[in-house]
């Protein structure tokens, strides 16, 4: 197999995750690929994005999500200004 850029290879697994149609699936590859943290931190996130887009202030998110205040800042920016969240989580 030919040498892949890191382009090739996010694209490939973007590929991948587009394709999977079954929760379980998803969960099994995100089992193999990721510690059980990373996919902890990865649900909180999308728990505080839907958050925000509900119009909950910084107070309430960090008293319902455990999530510290700088990926907050974080997570608000992309929904501000991201290209997922807002339009993923809204169906836009």
């Amino acid at each position: 197999m030919a040498d892949m850029s890191r382009q090739q290879k996010k694209e490939e697994l973007f590929r991948l995750l587009a394709g999977i149609t079954d929760p379980e699936d998803i969960a099994a590859l995100l089992d193999d690929m990721c510690t059980v943290k990373e996919v902890e931190n990865m649900a909180e996130r999308l728990y505080t994005a839907k958050l925000l887009l509900e119009g909950c202030t910084y107070n309430q998110v960090m008293a319902q999500a455990d999530i510290s205040s700088a990926t907050l800042s974080r997570v608000s920016r992309c929904v501000q200004h991201g290209k997922g969240y807002s339009r993923l989580l809204k169906g836009e």
